[in-house]
């Protein structure tokens, strides 16, 4: 136990970490900030996208959302923060962080609202438009 508390519960180490901890945590709080909201809206993008019904952008975005889905995030951080300069596009570490968590984001969140659209029942779609005879 007592090597436990002097490597793990060192009030010391956590003294002299802090800084960097702190850090770390503000840093977070500005990439939820702004990953978040921009998933939000592209994820609803590519919802909206399916919807069209077009065979081949279906195509594309189910590809797009299956593959990033099955892609871990960091893996595509290290392939866009040190594979994009290989083509000419060079990020900042946090401009790299935001397009990554992005497009990932936007992969599972696109499939959420996808889901959520196609389980309203047909009846109840139309029973919607026909109320509101001016918008579509």
């Amino acid at each position: 136990m007592e090597i436990f508390l002097h490597n793990f519960a060192n009030i010391e180490t956590l003294r002299e970490g802090w800084p960097i901890l702190a850090s770390g945590l503000w840093m977070t709080f500005k990439l939820v900030l702004v990953i978040v909201p921009l998933s939000i809206v592209a994820g609803l993008v590519v919802a909206m996208l399916q919807g069209l019904g077009l065979r081949w952008l279906n195509a594309i975005l189910i590809v797009y959302v299956d593959l990033l889905r099955a892609f871990p995030p960091l893996v595509l951080l290290i392939l866009v923060f040190y594979g994009l300069p290989f083509l000419g596009l060079r990020l900042g570490e946090f401009q790299a962080a935001v397009l990554t968590l992005v497009v990932n984001g936007a992969s599972y969140y696109g499939e959420i609202f996808r889901a959520g659209i196609e389980a309203v029942p047909q009846g109840q779609r139309d029973a919607a438009r026909s109320t509101k005879k001016g918008w579509l």
